[in-house]
């Protein structure tokens, strides 16, 4: 027996197991929330927790019978809707519906879908549900009331200009992905960036340059520009969440926020809701004959303007603390270095956008529409491996858009046929009758109107497909001309994405970055609202009555 006892003593030690056996031993990283062992020596936050314990199996196999039962680890409830916001969008529609009088001239039909209309559209300004949920509820209401045919209701997924909208999100995925967007803002910055100001304009001239083929106005923020402010703020120790963040990185980033909208507005094919408000125009008989080429056209003067005021405005009333950036054409540069030569699959993204813009441009002389060219430029990349297929799946926004965009659209367009939006345009023809209005004062109100409203709404899209319809009808009806009309309301829609930090996606991406206190958002946003609506008031009508528009 002594003999056992000095073996034993003299055994060598274990060797101490490998951190991933112990954690298969253990099952300590795979455990669950409601497994944790009470343990202190297991806590990953430990700095030993990788010393290897005694426990006894009965302690280990306690939670994992207790984990059999069915009450111990519920499945998480959904969320479901938020109920208030639900109450309030379906009592508008119920409101509208059953106590709301009926005008003699409005069939019973009409009427209905005008409610569940408005219900669906109170939904996307409350958000019970997410958009694209929600517009799917108030489609089934319209099918399901038998208020629309299941053709009708859903005639709008093979709508042209939807469909032009849900490619143009692949377009942008692949300037992010092969990372052509990057490279030439970072020229841009190599070129113009000596200076801050310098700096604002090299990154603001560069967001125009690639608008017209990457049309999201939130990607274009989140996949290209915000990565290199950051990267140039952080070289100048100017750090977000911080007192250094005004240095440098809080004017960039407020810059190219403010600047953006006048980069979507000078292109049709800039921005995804420019597509869809001509749409809705044609759904009311304004046609924009040769489409990319009137809108550049109108555009191109006051958005220039615009897109050179901003950084110089902005860096008189919201000024950086570091008004020189020697280093950053160097790191700029350094950038390009590293990034090595153009790439086989941008220059197959170079070719592709330069054929699907010319194609948006000459496109009609050859009988080649818009969306046929967006679908050829995306074939060219599938078949290029430039974007695979599941790149195109991924792209959520892409799919939520084309379901409640075109439940939207459908909607307008059958409250079209049924007469509603012309009884609507003769009262408010009427109205403005009765305050003896003249047109040019009446697209004042009306713009002004839609612009402001847009502090109530979270989405440019969403606020196009909620009020363009109506607010276009109220300008043909107080005898403001049509094309000129469908133009101003589009553009407007593009500038009032800066308004806040919820206004548009871009909004939320930039003011995500933690360079810019909410209250400066609020006050620079409504300054250049302003000096914007000026140019746009007093350079875009001029341009507009050389151009033939009034």
């Amino acid at each position: 027996m002594e003999s056992l006892r000095l073996a034993v003593a003299h055994r060598p030690p274990l060797p101490v197991p490998a951190p991933g056996h112990l954690r298969r031993r253990l099952l300590v990283h795979h455990l669950p929330a409601a497994l944790s062992l009470p343990d202190s020596s297991l806590s990953l936050s430990s700095p030993q927790h990788h010393r290897l314990t005694p426990i006894p199996r009965r302690r280990l196999l306690l939670p994992l019978l207790a984990s059999q039962t069915p009450d111990s680890n519920p499945e998480p409830e959904s969320a479901g809707a938020k109920i208030v916001p639900l109450v309030i969008s379906i009592a508008v529609g119920l409101a509208v519906r059953f106590l709301a009088p009926r005008p003699a001239e409005v069939s019973l039909q009409a009427w209905q879908l005008l409610s569940i209309f408005l219900s669906t559209i109170a939904g996307l300004v409350l958000g019970p549900l997410p958009v694209g949920a929600w517009a799917f509820l108030g489609l089934t209401a319209a099918v399901a009331t038998h208020t629309l045919p299941f053709t009708a209701a859903f005639s709008a997924f093979t709508n042209e200009v939807i469909w032009l909208i849900v490619i143009s999100f692949f377009f942008a995925r692949g300037f992010v992905k092969t990372g052509l967007g990057d490279r030439i803002a970072t020229y841009f910055v190599k070129w113009l960036g000596s200076s801050t100001l310098g700096l604002s304009y090299g990154l603001t001239i560069s967001e125009a340059c690639i608008a017209p083929a990457m049309p999201s106005t939130t990607a274009r923020a989140g996949g290209v520009f915000l990565p290199i402010i950051k990267s140039l703020s952080l070289s100048a120790d100017s750090k977000p969440n911080h007192p250094s963040s005004r240095k440098l990185g809080s004017y960039l980033v407020m810059t190219q926020f403010q600047a953006a909208g006048n980069s979507s507005a000078l292109f049709l094919t800039a921005a995804a809701q420019n597509l869809l408000c001509l749409k809705l125009a044609e759904e009311l008989g304004v046609i924009i004959t040769n489409p990319w080429v009137s809108w550049f056209k109108a555009a191109s003067l006051p958005a220039i303007v615009s897109l050179l005021a901003t950084p110089y405005l902005l860096y008189k009333i919201f000024p950086p603390e570091t008004k020189d950036t020697p280093d950053a054409p160097a790191l700029a540069a350094e950038k390009l270095k590293r990034m090595g030569p153009v790439t086989k699959n941008e220059w197959v993204m170079i070719g592709t956008m330069i054929l699907a813009v010319s194609l948006w441009v000459f496109g009609d002389a050859i009988g080649v529409s818009s969306v046929v060219a967006a679908m050829l430029g995306l074939s060219i990349l599938l078949l290029l491996g430039v974007l695979e297929w599941d790149d195109c799946l991924n792209e959520k926004s892409a799919w939520d858009t084309l379901a409640w965009f075109a439940v939207l659209v459908g909607m307008a367009a059958q409250l079209t046929n049924l007469g509603i939006v012309s009884w609507m345009s003769s009262c408010v023809a009427k109205l403005l009758q009765s305050f003896s209005l003249s047109w040019p004062q009446a697209f004042c109100v009306l713009e002004a109107s839609y612009f402001l409203i847009h502090y109530l709404f979270a989405s440019q899209t969403g606020h196009v497909g909620a009020l363009y319809s109506a607010f276009l009808a109220m300008h043909v009806a107080a005898g403001v001309p049509r094309a000129l009309s469908a133009l101003a309301l589009a553009f407007n829609t593009n500038l009032f994405g800066a308004l806040t930090h919820y206004s548009s996606g871009q909004a939320a991406v930039y003011f995500g970055a933690g360079y810019l206190e909410l209250p400066d958002v609020f006050r620079v946003g409504f300054v250049t609202a302003l000096v914007n609506t000026l140019i746009w008031g007093v350079v875009g009508s001029i341009w507009w009555k050389f151009l033939g528009l009034y």
